[in-house]
């Protein structure tokens, strides 16, 4: 009887550990720093505001001479809580009761076409990889988590000059929750 050799997960995944401080180290030796931005509502801007928004917007893109990638999460909401807040807001009223059941019907139905759903915006920053012939080590790792603040900083900066809200992820269990929600779309 043969055996057959399983593939462990983490022999997949793309990365070898992931840093006290929310940063991912790949296998390559590279580094990613994940950014999560919250956005405005750029649909409510003036003309004026929305053209300065862009301006700024395009300033960001050229100041950013290292690799970035946008990632958006999508996810489904869960409105459990709000259906169970109308079902205690009902009262004997026979009108109210039927019109909470065809509100409730239509938010359900809303959710199960998909089109209710929360959007979480990241920026990832990732360096260079270590060339094969230098070793790793801890201080070259100090050095590239500096310049990965330092981007950080830039990026938040831009942003911000876009009414942006940038803030880092800067904990081990934060950037486990974003990796698997990318790893688990439902």
């Amino acid at each position: 009887m043969k055996k057959t050799k399983t593939n462990s997960l983490q022999k997949w995944l793309p990365f070898i550990k992931i840093l006290d401080n929310g940063i991912i180290l790949l296998k390559d030796f590279s580094y990613i720093k994940i950014l999560k931005v919250t956005p405005i509502n750029y649909n409510l801007k003036s003309n004026l505001e929305k053209e300065a928004i862009l301006n700024s917007y395009k300033l960001f893109l050229k100041t950013c001479d290292f690799n970035i990638q946008i990632l958006i999460q999508s996810t489904k909401k869960d409105l459990s809580k709000n259906i169970s807040n109308i079902r205690k807001k009902e009262n004997e009223n026979e009108k109210i009761k039927k019109l909470s059941e065809k509100y409730i019907n239509y938010i359900q139905e809303l959710n199960n076409n998909k089109k209710v759903s929360s959007k979480n915006f990241y920026i990832l920053i990732k360096n260079s990889p270590i060339n094969n012939k230098e070793k790793y080590n801890l201080e070259k790792e100090k050095i590239i988590i500096n310049n990965l603040n330092e981007q950080f900083f830039k990026i938040k900066e831009c942003l911000y000059r876009c009414e942006n809200n940038v803030q880092e992820v800067e904990n081990k269990n934060e950037t486990i929750e974003i990796l698997y929600k990318f790893y688990n779309i439902k």
